[in-house]
């Protein structure tokens, strides 16, 4: 895996990377949308609680395939309130930490559930 941070654009505000490469033959995975909700199938009420949940799933589906967090090369976020990015970016940073795969993260009006708060897809690769 390469990481690309031209120096001919404004570097990455926060954890991610402009670019990654993949080598030939990785083998891909990727993860659906995520969410908060727990194993016995209840959700937090605040984002906190949903970022680290919807972490601790996409944690668990790449172990699920012989991955780490190390092999995400794309994560995307959706959350449904600007005010709860910096709450996120702290779990996601946590989740990360020196990890800079390429991100997006939007704000969008509503999730498939009115409680939903936050939803992230991921995309892994491992050679």
């Amino acid at each position: 895996m390469r990481l690309f941070n031209p120096p001919k654009i404004a570097p990455p505000a926060a954890t991610y990377s402009h670019g990654v490469e993949i080598s030939q033959n990785a083998r891909w995975l990727y993860v659906a949308g995520q969410t908060g909700i727990k194993p016995d199938g209840t959700i937090d009420a605040g984002i906190e609680g949903q970022a680290e949940q919807t972490w601790l799933n996409i944690v668990a589906t790449l172990e699920g395939a012989g991955m780490t967090i190390k092999n995400l090369v794309k994560v995307t976020s959706f959350l449904t309130r600007p005010q709860d990015i910096p709450a996120y970016a702290k779990v996601r940073d946590k989740y990360l930490g020196d990890m800079r795969p390429a991100t997006t993260m939007v704000v969008v009006q509503a999730l498939a559930r009115p409680n939903f708060l936050i939803e992230v897809e991921a995309t892994a690769a491992k050679d």
